[in-house]
């Protein structure tokens, strides 16, 4: 028997998520939107109500195309750097009280994503334009913000 989150991830993208979402549960809020590195994006929703959800407050971790690869649920929003902490516990630049995980669920789409922190990780970015984001990953450097949300 599946549980609510793991229905919700089977949409597998995350615009199909924000329909189920707002279809099953109603209004939410879009409360941040955290990119590490080039491939990962963690997408912040308050729901007004969670209804058989185990909290009001989702993670959803996604690809750098929109591909939802989990689904974290709280009962009050974690801090960044507690969250990856948490999914990277021997990174030394992410630490922070991380409130309890209600619930989770992974997709098809998952993968460590430990392995785009390491400093050999994958680019697509050329060496001169980037520079590693605290923790990890790769962020551009030295061009213009203006399409530099480029996705692998």
């Amino acid at each position: 028997m599946s549980s609510s989150l793991d229905v919700l991830g089977e949409t597998l993208v995350l615009g199909a998520l924000l329909k189920e979402v707002h279809a099953s549960y109603g209004e939410f809020d879009l409360l941040d939107h955290w990119k590490q590195g080039e491939f990962h994006h963690d997408v912040l929703l308050r729901l007004a109500t969670p209804g058989d959800l185990p909290g009001p407050i989702l993670v959803v971790a996604t690809n750098c195309n929109g591909g939802v690869k989990e689904i974290l649920c709280f009962g009050e929003v974690p801090d960044r750097g507690a969250l990856w902490h948490y999914r990277c516990p021997n990174v030394a630049d992410f630490r922070g009280e991380m409130p309890s995980v209600l619930g989770r669920t992974e997709t098809l789409h998952w993968f460590d994503p430990c392995d785009l922190l390491a400093p050999d990780a994958r680019s697509e970015y050329r060496p001169e334009f980037r520079k590693r984001q605290e923790g990890g990953g790769w962020v551009v450097s030295g061009l213009p913000e203006i399409g530099a949300e480029k996705c692998g």
